[in-house]
């Protein structure tokens, strides 16, 4: 197998430095051998945790900023000081397991160090993502949410939203977003119709209704998937449900119309109150432009002073 890695001292042409002593091959680019390259410079204590561990486990997360570092977890003595690493330093180190060859703490460890540097709905997004996975059960999360530490109370406002049901991420914001304005929905409903016949999995099925709130992703464009979204939808039709498609655009900028078709199912008069609590939540999160920037002053990474940004 040709060499990927290279330490000491420059090897020349075909090579990239990564940071100091340290080298990968010209065009090598995932994540987990970089990941591999740096725990060459790292304590063999230290792991690689929060986001960066997220990641590399595969799970969907909320949009973050281009210049994130890579997150290390390691003792509280330790002195690693390299451009491009963001340490937190423990009292008590978590232990780390493999994951395609790089240290990382547990999938709930992992959920709980995101909880340190993120906002709610952050935070119930990459749980939902762990617990979709099967990395991680709840009586983890909630054992871990226990633990004196930074994030731990975030971590316990979490868990009761999280789900670990949704298929994509936006069809768990999805979700989130009905939940937190009061509108009760089953994820992944089975539906039959009268003869007992089964006619569907439904992302959200408005409880009380008929009615069927469903993300639509980009693949559902492509006439294979377009065919059988119809079939499906005449299925449907004929159980006697009423579907309603939504995309990502809908779910981010224009969720009050979303809510306004749900509360039309439920035969409520609109609420615009009941939007407030979605929106708080969204300005924190990394789905918003001033979630981003709290997150770059937490890090470092932005000379904006905190005061101005949540102005």
């Amino acid at each position: 197998m040709e060499e990927r890695i290279h330490l000491d001292n420059d090897p020349g042409p075909g090579w990239t430095r990564l940071t100091r002593g340290v080298y990968l091959r010209d065009g090598v680019s995932d994540l987990a051998t970089q990941l591999q390259a740096w725990q060459f410079v790292m304590p063999f204590w230290a792991s690689f945790t929060s986001l960066t561990a997220a990641r590399l486990r595969g799970w969907w997360l909320p949009p973050t900023p281009g210049l994130l570092p890579l997150f290390v977890a390691s003792g509280p003595a330790d002195r690693i000081a390299r451009p491009g690493l963001h340490v937190c330093r423990h009292d008590v180190l978590p232990p780390w397991e493999l994951v395609q060859g790089v240290r990382v703490p547990s999938a709930a460890e992992t959920v709980l160090s995101c909880a340190r540097y993120l906002a709610l709905l952050d935070v119930i997004v990459i749980g939902d993502a762990a617990l979709h996975a099967g990395d991680v059960t709840l009586d983890e999360l909630i054992g871990v949410s226990r633990l004196r530490r930074r994030g731990s109370p975030l971590l316990r406002q979490a868990i009761p939203l999280m789900c670990g049901k949704a298929e994509s991420i936006f069809e768990g914001l999805l979700r989130i977003l009905h939940e937190i304005c009061g509108i009760s929905v089953q994820p992944q409903s089975l539906l039959f119709d009268a003869d007992g016949t089964f006619a569907a999995r439904a992302d959200l099925l408005l409880t009380g209704t008929h009615t069927l709130h469903e993300f639509d992703g980009g693949h559902h464009r492509t006439p294979h998937e377009q065919g059988k979204d119809l079939r499906r939808e005449r299925r449907l039709m004929r159980a006697g449900y009423q579907r309603r498609g939504f995309t990502a655009r809908d779910v981010l900028t224009s969720p009050v119309d979303i809510i306004k078709d749900a509360e039309a199912s439920l035969g409520w008069e609109h609420d615009p109150a009941r939007m407030q609590a979605w929106y708080a939540l969204f300005r924190e999160s990394l789905f918003s432009s001033s979630g981003q920037r709290r997150l770059e002053i937490k890090l470092g990474l932005s000379t904006e002073n905190a005061d101005e940004s949540l102005g």
